[in-house]
């Protein structure tokens, strides 16, 4: 026997049994994978099943959501039309009273204007007629100033005289 035959003599005593009980190993090792990846695959569509659940469910719950959006969105116009009537009655009540109260103020502005001419034309006419009592008084008292010095000259050509 030759050195070659002796070589492969012993790596067929020892390796290919190696080899043989590595494959093996391998081929239990893939059978484990297989095994596996049928229980993730079945995990996976079980997830799947769950996560698609949990979408149907948020849908649901959106449009329901949303669904009551809109009803709330529905009662705030409503409302904000009612106030918005609310308001304008109140508006259009608030500018009659006020041009009521305007109209009620000319009225007395104008009353108190013609009361105030009144006044004042009395008080003019009381006026001229004491202007006039006063002219009166002052020409008096100048025609009493003449009538005095007159008076006073008499009596000196009295006095004169006598």
């Amino acid at each position: 026997m030759g050195f070659i035959e002796e070589g492969r003599q012993l790596i067929q005593d020892f390796v290919t049994p190696e080899i043989r009980a590595i494959d093996a190993r391998l081929k239990a090792l893939e059978k484990k994978m297989e095994g596996l990846e049928g229980k993730i695959d079945g995990v996976r569509s079980g997830l799947e099943g769950k996560i698609d659940q949990v979408d149907s469910k948020i849908d649901s719950v959106r449009a329901g959501l949303e669904g009551k959006i809109d009803q709330v969105d529905s009662k705030v116009d409503s409302v904000r039309s009612g106030l918005e009537g609310k308001i304008d009655g109140v508006r259009s009540g608030l500018e009659g009273k006020i041009d009521q109260v305007d109209s009620k103020i000319d009225s007395v502005r104008s009353g108190l204007e013609g009361k105030i001419d009144g006044v004042r034309s009395g008080l003019e006419s009381k006026m001229d007629r004491n202007q006039t009592q006063v002219m009166d008084a002052f020409h008096r008292m100048e025609n009493y100033g003449q009538v005095l010095e007159r008076l006073a000259r008499l009596e000196s050509k009295l006095q004169h005289v006598a």
